[in-house]
């Protein structure tokens, strides 16, 4: 194995340096909903090119329907070294409201806050410009160091992340060959606090549904129909009511196939991690919690599926009062999934439920809003093992192995279009506000995340 401390100690001398790079990215407005930004986002992706190039990567600005892709390929330190993809994104979103800014959202500065902190300012700072700056600082600091990579790295950025992704997937198909390798990197996540690196073993996978359910031809006057027709907003609330059961759990049928119980010693280790219900639904007004009964928080929110509804929508909702009987009424229902879940199978059996309790004189009708699997990768995975090992010799406290509740679509799309697991390693906080205004990227983030990724190519190249 290559003696990593003098890459280490390379990398944080040159901190200032990373960091002017990192403004000159930030600097650059690339908005990718925006039509009025197309050029940013292009010139963004150019500078990534620029600044690849400028390491020794095969690197491209790659057109295509929407905004550009940037990919680059370098080979590593001997012919059999692992291969790894690397992705993140250079888009970012808008900065709208503005006036809420404490500062302008495109002229970064690294600024002193309560605590000590330094944290450096800036739309994109923290989603996703600096998380991949860190990436490329390490290989920055391992080829001025080592002349070399200990890896073989492909590089793939993508500039539509923040508006849906609409050419990633014909991208993939279009290039699996070339992107295709032992594994995937990803770097979008956060982590567990800031004094503790994690790792996201798991994510959870989507099913979204609108449901419609149609009565009579028109809505009718409450006093005169009422008793006598049915009620669509009735039914639609039995129905949700029903998903259900006394104890939590989801009630249709086959809901529950795919899902296995949690290792009872990852339990234990998110045990330690000080996560109460009553701290988690403080945060948002509340205390008591919901979902399955005689599980806790973590759980509930990162290794179990979940039936939530997402709107309602029917009957008079405006000012003031009227009495009808709606003609029709609609929900928004999602799924979250976990394990081996089926996505089709979970619509179908939800589609097969509704039905059932349609009375005979309605209908119903249904509009799918996209549906993709959950990601597990095996806790004992020595990809994981390696990773924890590598992070907690960064960071001032061991790294932690954890679920997401929600989805990142590109790692499913790296699993089944190229056959790679990923590896989630994100150096965000909870509090960076990406999305919002006044984003930030905390400086020891930004200046550990680089060590901290060289620290894992170390490793993955002694496998």
């Amino acid at each position: 194995m290559t003696n990593i401390l003098p890459v280490l100690d390379h990398a944080a001398a040159g901190v200032p340096q990373s960091l002017d790079r990192l403004f000159e990215l930030v600097r650059i407005k690339s908005i990718s909903t925006d039509p009025a930004y197309k050029a940013e986002c292009r010139r963004a992706a150019e500078w990534l090119v620029s600044e690849l190039r400028t390491l020794g990567f095969d690197a491209t600005v790659r057109d295509t329907p929407g905004h550009p892709m940037v990919v680059a390929h370098h080979d590593g330190a001997a012919p059999d070294a692992p291969h790894v993809l690397f992705y993140g994104h250079y888009d970012v979103q808008p900065v709208d409201p503005l006036e809420l800014w404490d500062n302008d959202p495109f002229e970064p500065a690294v600024r002193d806050i309560a605590g000590g902190r330094r944290i450096i300012t800036g739309r994109g700072t923290s989603d996703d410009k600096g998380q991949l700056m860190t990436f490329v600082e390490a290989c920055r600091a391992y080829k001025e160091t080592t002349g070399t990579l200990p890896c073989r790295v492909t590089i793939l950025f993508e500039g539509e992340e923040e508006s849906g992704s609409p050419s990633l997937k014909p991208f993939l198909e279009a290039h699996t060959a070339e992107l295709t390798a032992d594994f995937a990197l990803v770097c979008d996540t956060n982590m567990w606090d800031a004094e503790t690196p994690a790792i996201s073993a798991g994510l959870r996978g989507l099913v979204g549904e609108e449901v419609v359910v149609k009565a009579a031809d028109r809505d009718l006057h409450s006093g005169y129909f009422g008793g006598a027709a049915a009620n669509p907003i009735h039914i639609l609330a039995g129905i949700l009511a029903g998903l259900h059961d006394k104890t939590g759990r989801v009630t249709l049928k086959g809901f529950y196939d795919g899902v296995e119980e949690t290792p009872s010693q990852i339990k234990a280790a998110w045990e330690t991690l000080g996560r109460t219900a009553e701290s988690f639904l403080g945060e948002v007004g509340l205390s008591v919690p919901s979902g399955e009964k005689g599980r806790s928080v973590l759980e509930l929110t990162w290794a179990r599926p979940t039936a939530e509804v997402n709107g309602i929508t029917g009957g008079y909702t405006g000012e003031g009062f009227k009495t009808v009987i709606a003609a029709e009424a609609s929900a928004k229902v999602s799924f979250r999934l976990v394990g081996g879940q089926d996505p089709g199978k979970v619509r179908d059996a939800f589609r097969a439920y509704v039905r059932a309790k349609i009375p005979a004189d309605c209908s119903v009708t249904f509009h799918a809003h996209g549906g993709s699997p959950a990601i597990q990768l095996p806790y004992d995975s020595s990809l994981l093992a390696m990773a924890k090992d590598a992070l907690s010799d960064e960071w001032p406290k061991p790294a932690v192995m954890i679920g997401m509740g929600g989805s990142i679509p590109i790692v499913g799309d790296f699993q089944k279009m190229l056959g790679m697991e990923s590896l989630l390693v994100g150096f965000g906080l909870s509090d960076d506000r990406i999305h919002s205004p006044n984003e930030k990227y905390e400086l020891r983030s930004f200046e550990k995340g680089i060590r901290s990724w060289i620290r894992i190519l170390s490793a993955l190249a002694a496998r």
